[in-house]
């Protein structure tokens, strides 16, 4: 499951002939960073050199040529490191533009029209499951304002994983699962998966510190096969996990269909590792999921995740971000709120992660509240690191790596 993650990062910058910046970051969990890095230098001669203003008017005309290449195409198609290589330069991009228009990226998406938000999903692989008509008809224009002022006026529901971590003794457990409720987090999660005794015996404990009606979420980072993932769970059920989260592979839309056919009425979430919107159509189509998860950094960038919105808004089923390691609350919480604005309409059932890890090198951190993400009104997607924390931690040469 990831014993030793070093939170890490591919950093990418798109700078413009007049000064400005777009900034972006794929998140890693350490080796890997190299090949990352080379995949984003790959992709340069795609982007250097373009204009900057009708680039970034036709952004989802931008992200399908990024992704379409057909040479790079062949190591995905729309998967892997080239995919995600893509989705950093788009959102990059995406970064640039709402600088430029001085908004943040959540009221920039959610003040462009129906069809302007339309025009950014390639519907190529999607129209079996949702058509760009379909996605008219979800997309709400009315009320938007309203829920916008809501939005200002009291944020987002957030949830924690802080308490979680599988490398923690029992009594910080405990203590930490306390002060998760007198934040006011309405939901924590824990890590399972690793003794089936431990995670009995920590079950017991957060569900003693929390009281009886506080969600626990359960989180087993792909670490299962199907029916293990099915007789773990059947054997955690008495302790009332609110979902179960990665149970097996990402790929298995039809294990995860059975483990959730078995589990019931555990709910069971995943999408951290969904490579492309297709993956999400199927799981939705399938009846394979609960919980939608989104990443910020995953997929191919913003286009990508506005296509899975709009799918979990037509099958019916929540949204819940995945965030935390480096930077993913900063960015994932532009897309979570433009979907309550101007997507779903609605935070029932919704709640963005939660981890209080490495807020303090970026420009524009989050800011949580009484258990809610306060929303953000600075210009921009959220990635941009503090020059400083770059110089200091820069790979190879920074100072940290002395």
């Amino acid at each position: 499951m990831n014993p030793q993650p070093d939170y890490s990062a591919a950093y990418v910058v798109l700078r413009t002939s007049d000064g400005d910046e777009g900034h972006s970051l794929v998140f890693t969990i350490g080796r890997g960073n190299d090949v990352q890095v080379a995949a984003i230098q790959a992709l340069e001669p795609l982007v250097v050199g373009l204009p900057v203003d009708p680039t970034l008017a036709d952004l989802g005309g931008f992200a399908r040529r990024i992704s379409g290449d057909s040479q790079f195409r062949w190591l995905g198609p729309d998967k892997g490191v080239i995919a995600m290589a893509s989705g950093a330069i788009v959102n990059a991009a995406w970064d640039l533009r709402a600088r430029r228009e001085n908004k943040p990226l959540w009221r920039l998406l959610a003040e462009m029209s129906p069809e302007q938000i339309v025009d950014l999903v390639d519907f190529r692989y999607l129209r079996d499951a949702l058509t760009p008509a379909e996605a008219l008809e979800i997309l709400r224009a009315d009320g938007r304002d309203v829920r916008q002022q809501r939005l200002l006026d009291s944020g987002y529901p957030a949830y924690t994983t802080t308490p979680g971590w599988l490398g923690y003794d029992d009594e910080k457990l405990a203590r930490l699962s306390k002060e998760a409720v007198a934040d006011g987090f309405g939901m924590i999660k824990l890590k399972v998966g690793g003794d089936l005794d431990d995670d009995r015996r920590r079950l017991r404990i957060a569900r003693e510190a929390v009281g009886p009606d506080l969600p626990i979420a359960v989180d087993a980072n792909q670490v299962w096969g199907v029916g293990e993932a099915i007789e773990w769970m059947t054997a955690l059920a008495p302790h009332g996990p609110y979902w179960i989260e990665e149970p097996t592979s990402p790929d298995d839309v039809l294990g995860h269909a059975r483990i959730r056919e078995a589990v019931t009425p555990i709910k069971v979430a995943t999408g951290e590792h969904g490579a492309n919107p297709v993956l999400f159509k199927q799981l939705l189509q399938a009846q394979a999921v609960d919980v939608v998860q989104i990443d910020a950094t995953r997929v191919g960038g913003i286009n990508d995740n506005v296509a899975i919105l709009l799918l979990a808004a037509k099958f019916g089923v929540p949204v819940c971000p995945h965030a935390g390691g480096v930077g993913l609350c900063e960015m994932v919480q532009h897309l979570a709120m433009f979907d309550y604005v101007a997507v779903s309409g609605t935070q029932a059932d919704r709640r963005i992660e939660y981890v209080d890890h490495l807020h303090e090198h970026f420009v524009d951190p989050v800011v949580v509240r009484g258990g809610r993400y306060l929303t953000p009104t600075a210009p921009g997607a959220g990635a941009r690191m503090h020059a400083s924390s770059l110089a200091q931690f820069t790979y190879p040469d920074g100072p940290a790596w002395a």
